[in-house]
Parts: C-alpha cells; structure tokens; sequence
C-alpha cells in the first residue's frame, strides 16, 4: 500500500502552531502548580529565613545579666570586659563604680569595678532569648539586626529522607546601632564590624534548616 505525504494549508498549519503553543502554556502552569512547596529551593526557604531573621536577626553581645562586675584578675589579664567596657563608657552606654567584695585571689585589693547600663544603654538591652552553659538568658545587648538580602546557594544534606537539612547561603543587609560606627567601637568589636562591613554582598552569612511535619524550620547553633 503506497501513502503520500500531503503537506497542510497554511491555514491548518497556522492552527497546529497556535495549539502547540496553547499546550506548552498550559504545561509549564501545570508545573508551577505542581511545584513542591517542601523542596529545598530558594524560592521555597526564602520565606523560613526572613521569619527567622525577623525573629532572630538581632547580633548581640553575649552580656545578658546587669550590673556585671570587672574583676582586678580580669582587668590584668585583658579580658574582653576589660578592652570593651571603657569604650561603651566613654560612648555614654555604661558608667561605672568601685565596689568593696571580700578578697579573694581574684580581688586581692578587696574591690571590684561594677559597670551599668545607662539610659542610652538600656536601649539596646531587649529581649534575646539565649541558653549558655546550662543557664538561660531572656535579654541580651543587641546592636545590629539583619535581613536577608539574597539567597545564592543552597547546599542539601538528605541522608535523612525524612527530615533532610539544607543550608542556605545568604547575602543580608544591616541596621546598626549609632554607635558601632565610632572607631574604638569597631576596633574593641571586631566581630561586629566585620558583619556590618560585609553587608550589601561583601559577605555571605549561612543559616541551617531541617524539614520538619510543618515545613522547613531553622536550626540554632553553627552550621
């Protein structure tokens, strides 16, 4: 049996173009609505960040309890206390007194210099819940705060079929408080400027995440 090609009119073939193109449309929406809402994608763990951040985005001191007291030991030996708190006093967040405590190997002279939040100070102590060798801490001094800026990459770990992790690496922006941008602030908190320097894709920050019954749900501690 013998077939011959008949080539269509272009009418026909004008109406097979616009159906293909009507198919491919309706494809890529059935994707989109198909999508997996649970994937470890930035689109999906953009909005798991940001409540995060919102959360948790403050940087803060590690000085949870006022007054805190500078042992004659401590100022000896250069401890941070020691570095830190006479730049926060002469930038008006701390003043301090000499107090009497018994004499002890730390405080042989009998005296410790106890240090406390100002007025302007008290305004960066805030709510920070934090847990530290078994003790928990409601505030904290807080003196920067992130968003997220861009996520650039996500690194995913699925031994866990159940509950895998992902890593997000992210670029941010900062708020810092007035007074991180003095000089002897940046050079007695290192740490902190390094952050607030790094901001607007300079640095990227990482933050963990573990998928749990409700989504995906932020890890504390480093990743």
């Amino acid at each position: 049996m013998n077939f011959r090609f008949v080539r269509p009119s272009r009418r026909a073939r004008a109406s097979i173009k616009t159906l293909t193109g009507i198919a491919l449309v309706c494809a890529l929406a059935a994707c989109g609505a198909g999508r997996d809402a649970n994937a470890p994608t930035a689109e999906n763990l953009a909005a798991p960040l940001d409540d995060y951040l919102a959360q948790r985005g403050d940087i803060c001191l590690a000085m949870f309890d006022w007054p805190i007291d500078l042992t004659e030991a401590e100022a000896g030996a250069g401890a941070r206390h020691a570095i830190q708190f006479p730049v926060m006093e002469q930038l008006g967040l701390v003043h301090s007194t000499i107090v009497s405590v018994p004499k002890s190997t730390e405080n042989p002279d009998g005296a410790v210099k106890r240090f406390e939040l100002t007025d302007a100070g008290r305004k960066f102590y805030k709510p920070h819940p934090h847990a530290t060798q078994g003790a928990e801490h409601a505030n904290d001094l807080c003196v920067a705060h992130l968003k997220r800026e861009q996520i650039v990459d996500v690194k995913v770990d699925a031994t866990n079929a159940q509950h895998p992790l992902a890593v997000v690496s992210y670029t941010y922006q900062i708020d810092t408080a007035p007074w991180m941008q003095d000089a002897d602030a940046q050079r007695v908190f290192p740490m902190i400027a390094r952050i607030a320097n790094g901001a607007g894709g300079k640095l990227q920050l990482r933050q963990g995440f573990t998928r749990g019954d409700k989504g995906w749900v932020a890890q504390t501690g480093p990743v």
